[in-house]
């Protein structure tokens, strides 16, 4: 098993390197259909990182990761399933690129929106808007005596 490359993205510029020996595999009999090998391919994959202790996130990185999927952690371990292939191999691949897209969404800063003022021209459009709404009920009313 090869290391676990995630593409550069926010929160790691130079990308992520997991080494091949922080990540556990486990296999196991899969779900649903699969002809002869139902009973003997054990094609279901589960990839599993302990996040606490990997050597491939610094210290801000580990912290933004682990609030981010606490959710989906047993612990600090975060565990991937992948078993919508029928092959071992493909289920391995699935379950690797699903890692990294968790990986790297997870470890980017979260977006924060500057509070910006309103235009001039919506400023302007509300108040247009609340002069037609106040002429519409002025003309409602029952007319003077006058």
């Amino acid at each position: 098993m090869d290391d676990l490359t995630v593409t550069p993205g926010p929160g790691a510029p130079r990308g992520l390197r997991v080494p091949a020996g922080e990540l556990t595999e486990q296999f196991s009999h899969a779900s649903g259909p699969g002809g002869q090998g139902v009973n003997t391919a054990d094609s279901k994959v589960q990839l599993s990182l302990d996040l606490a202790t990997t050597t491939a996130l610094d210290d801000d990185q580990r912290a933004r990761v682990l609030e981010a999927l606490t959710p989906r952690l047993a612990g600090t371990v975060l565990t991937i399933s992948a078993e919508e292939h029928r092959a071992q191999r493909r289920n391995r691949v699935a379950a690797r690129e699903r890692l990294a897209a968790l990986l790297r969404e997870a470890v980017a800063p979260p977006i924060v929106r500057r509070p910006t003022k309103p235009t001039r021209g919506s400023r302007r459009r509300r108040l247009e808007g609340k002069r037609r709404r106040a002429e519409t009920k002025q003309n409602r009313r029952r007319p003077g005596v006058e």
